[in-house]
């Protein structure tokens, strides 16, 4: 186990070494493994997924949104509270072209060629669709180039690389690099002591947008061994939807959580009040309201028996944000789930203070916190 923890350390290191290229039209490989040539440095970007924001936003820090022509709309839609942080600074925001899902066929290719970006940037997970419903070729044809990432499908793996493909595109090798090397420092403090610790790995199950109103089940839609089912492992935990789920994601019933008795019962939310009224997700993220997410935790707990889960019963009953999937901050999801499951080895380790460092270094709008609660058996 030392071994692969530190394996996966080694080659983020080693990537953090690519060298800077000069201007002009450059060829690199993407997270899809596909063989691309862009203009670089890139002027004009479409954001085939808004969240991809998350990364942009560390590597033009003073403007943020200059070379954005376009991008989806679901950084709007699920993540309001991070969306209004950045429209109250720069209200621009709201000029930007707004497209839709690439992934069910709602991306405008006209729209796109239209607007005359030097890049595409899309999310791995709509590779197949863009690939058969022939949107690449379409845009290939019209001279711009899709360039695939990936923060969600297996974010411990590829966010490194990333970053750093993003940032050679855009002229940001050096910034890239930095945020990069942030991440890896803060990834090492747990691999490391992973690593080193012995015995058995505490049963964790994971909620997906608990409480939500998403998905058809009520309860409990979750992931397998990859996004946050894959931190989970990396963590040190035992992810219990793994070996019963055939794909990355899928729903388990109460009765299959209750007889699994996790140690650890993690749930993911965020403020989706003007996005989905209605919903019963805690409301974590942001300047999260304290009182409020205690209450959605509450309910969430009580449901089906859940109260009388260990880890509900020993205030081992957690929530995080649930844009920490899919995004390039998925590392300090890494260090809650670490210090949730092995308390005593983590307990100088703070995810908080670690967000917080991360946006004063990198990112252009002040840190709010609340992306992270346990249940106050009290409440």
């Amino acid at each position: 186990m030392a071994k692969r923890f530190l394996g996966v350390l080694s080659v983020a290191l080693a990537l953090l070494s690519s060298p800077a290229l000069a201007a002009g039209d450059i060829t690199v490989t993407d997270i899809a493994g596909r063989v691309v040539t862009v203009k670089q440095p890139v002027e004009r970007m479409i954001l085939g997924e808004g969240r991809q924001f998350y990364v942009t936003a560390t590597l033009e820090t003073d403007a943020p949104l200059k070379r954005i022509v376009g991008w989806q709309t679901d950084l709007k839609g699920v993540d309001p509270g991070g969306h209004a942080a950045y429209r109250e600074r720069y209200p621009e925001i709201a000029a930007v072209a707004e497209f839709g899902n690439p992934g069910r066929g709602a991306f405008s290719a006209e729209k796109a060629i239209s607007l005359k970006p030097d890049v595409v940037f899309m999310h791995l997970q709509v590779f197949k669709a863009t690939q058969e419903s022939g949107l690449i070729d379409q845009l290939a044809a019209a001279g711009i180039p899709v360039v695939f990432v990936d923060f969600r499908e297996r974010p411990l793996d590829n966010t490194l690389p990333s970053i750093l493909l993003m940032g050679r595109l855009l002229g940001k090798q050096d910034r890239a690099q930095a945020v990069a090397d942030f991440i890896v420092r803060e990834q090492a403090q747990v691999y490391q002591r992973i690593a080193a610790l012995d015995g058995k790995r505490p049963k964790v199950f994971i909620e997906r947008a608990a409480g939500g109103g998403f998905f058809k089940n009520d309860c409990c839609e979750t992931w397998g061994a990859e996004s946050l089912g894959m931190l989970i492992e990396r963590a040190g935990g035992e992810n219990i939807a793994a070996p019963l789920l055939p794909g990355p994601t899928g729903s388990l019933n109460p009765e299959q959580v209750m007889s699994s008795a996790p140690d650890i019962f993690i749930v993911t939310g965020s403020n989706w009040d003007s996005f989905a009224p209605g919903n019963k997700a805690a409301p974590v993220g942001a300047g999260a309201d304290p009182k409020a997410v205690q209450d959605r935790m509450a309910a969430l707990g009580s449901r089906y028996g859940f109260e009388e889960l260990p880890a509900v019963k020993n205030g081992r009953f957690h929530a995080i944000w649930h844009q920490f999937y899919n995004s390039p901050y998925n590392f300090v999801a890494l260090q809650a789930f670490a210090k949730w499951i092995n308390p005593e080895a983590f307990a100088d380790i703070d995810p908080d203070a670690t967000f917080r460092r991360f946006h004063e270094e990198f990112l252009p709008v002040p840190y709010r916190g609340g992306y992270f609660a346990t249940l106050d058996p009290t409440s």
